[in-house]
């Protein structure tokens, strides 16, 4: 069950909203001046070899969000902040490892395989999955089970587009992602802490929530490698580790999905994983947070928000649910 609200029916958080106006248009203007769509923005990346450094990535304009918008006046985290403090354990468990080694992701071709219970299976090559739906920036808070968090203005569309186009048969009720899992440019597939590829899976009707997010680019322009190049899933109010970086496959299915953290420690993390600062990780409280790039080591933490600040827009798909049992 998904929570309405006026207008055109969800509320997201804009960058009108959380930037300054001047910002925001300056930002526009430069992206306008430009004058290059995603798929144009695609091609002209692919044209260099992908070979772009960090913070000189080819512009990828989002347009204002159609929908309603939640104002939320955190800070934007840095750019410089987001691209080199990650994870993405393919590349090494350290947090610096993607930003180090990321570089070598081969991400030109690329395709998504859609498998399972759907009546339009197939593989979607990127440059169809880029003209599927119209790009929007929405800026979205994003918060780490270790306990910190960001603030990212992500460029994408609803997963939802891409569900319709699929038509999930009425069995189907959940959807695993799965990510790129290539020994010759990830080193970390030589560490057994995951049982490679990456997996993870929501609930159907939580990937059909417009809030999820499939993200091409950040900051206004393509998705740095280390951040999940070509494409990545952005789930705002669950703990980031649901959101899976690189993905090559997307299965429908009628069981609930092993996923990966599930399988390497089942006592730490469910299927679930919503932010809640109710349930203790069993090796820490949730119920603060560090807003990385904001506050010093030394400075109070943030207080951890239900559903991650989002509880108005998904709080129903919950309803009745024990969230300590289905952490």
């Amino acid at each position: 069950m998904l929570i309405k609200t006026d207008g055109d029916g969800f509320n997201h958080p804009l960058g009108s909203e959380i930037t300054s106006q001047q910002t925001y248009l300056r930002r526009r203007g430069v992206l306008q001046w430009a004058g290059v769509s995603a798929l144009a923005g695609w091609s002209s990346a692919q044209a260099q070899g992908n070979s772009m450094p960090s913070g000189q990535l080819t512009p990828m304009p989002g347009a204002r969000s159609q929908v309603s918008g939640l104002a939320i006046m955190d800070k934007p985290t840095s750019y410089k902040d987001a691209t080199t403090y990650n994870n993405f354990y393919e590349f090494g468990t350290d947090k610096d490892d993607p930003a180090r080694y990321a570089h070598a992701l081969k991400i030109s071709p690329w395709s998504v395989s859609v498998e399972g219970l759907v009546k339009k299976p197939g593989k979607l090559a990127l440059e169809d999955l880029l003209k599927l739906a119209p790009m929007e920036e929405r800026i979205y808070r994003m918060r780490c089970v270790e306990g910190w968090s960001m603030v990212i203005p992500w460029v994408g569309y609803s997963l939802a587009a891409l569900i319709r186009k699929v038509e999930p048969l009425g069995s189907a009720k959940f959807v695993e992602f799965i990510t790129r899992a290539d020994s010759e440019t990830m080193p970390g597939l030589r560490s057994s802490v995951i049982d490679w590829p990456y997996v993870e899976g929501l609930r159907l009707d939580e990937a059909q929530h417009p809030l999820t997010l499939l993200a091409f680019g950040m900051y206004g322009q393509v998705l740095p490698k280390q951040n999940g190049a070509p494409l990545r899933l952005v789930v705002p109010w669950k703990y980031g580790f649901k959101s899976g970086k690189s993905l090559v496959a997307i299965r429908f299915t009628d069981k609930q999905p092993l996923t990966s953290w599930m399988k390497s420690a089942p006592q730490e993390y469910g299927f679930y994983s919503n932010v809640n600062p109710n349930v203790d990780h069993p090796r820490w409280s949730q119920a603060s947070e560090r807003r990385i790039g904001e506050d010093g080591l030394f400075s109070r933490k943030r207080k951890t928000l239900m559903f991650n600040g989002y509880e108005p827009q998904v709080g129903q798909l919950y309803a009745g649910m024990d969230l300590k049992k289905f952490y």
